[in-house]
């Protein structure tokens, strides 16, 4: 028997493209599951920014998953408002980030735009503070590159958007 607690974990093993770490569900974009049959769901889904170019991806991710499950028909709902935030990562998702030597959002917006302060972010691999960012922009337009000033290693930031 189907129900939206099997299709939630199911979606657990729909990778994020990007950071191939997150599942969609670590990463927050998967908003609700209904199950309409026993082989046909509806999921509604939050891209990380309107026009992210790999929602397209993603859904084909989510369908191959569940089409192996046996769910045959697949009903996509994209909801723009409220608009995706960091804060609806999970928190084994921002511990996955940590362990594959990426830094997940600190509780802080950007203002260095406004203020000139770059978010006091810890280094992921010797957990120091004592970090500077080198650049606005990591590995993807999502990150910021920073440098531990103690072990001098790089590292990508995902950014706290809100």
């Amino acid at each position: 028997m189907v129900n939206e607690t099997t299709i939630w974990n199911y979606l657990e093993e729909v990778p994020d493209p990007e950071v191939p770490v997150l599942s969609v569900i670590d990463l927050g974009i998967v908003r609700a599951v209904k199950v309409l049959s026993e082989t046909e769901v509806e999921v509604t889904i939050t891209p990380t920014y309107s026009g992210c170019p790999a929602m397209n991806y993603i859904e084909k991710n989510i369908l191959e998953v569940l089409h192996e499950k046996g769910i045959e028909t697949v009903r996509f709902h994209t909801v723009l408002s409220p608009a995706w935030t960091t804060d609806w990562m999970s928190e084994a998702g921002k511990e996955k980030l940590l362990a594959y030597g990426i830094a997940p959002p600190v509780n802080e917006a950007d203002k260095l735009i406004l203020f000139g302060d770059a978010p006091v972010v810890k280094c992921p691999q010797c957990g120091s503070e004592n970090t500077k960012m080198l650049s606005q922009f990591g590995s993807t337009a999502c990150k910021a590159l920073y440098q531990c000033n103690d072990c001098l290693e790089p590292f990508d930031y995902f950014k706290c958007l809100r």
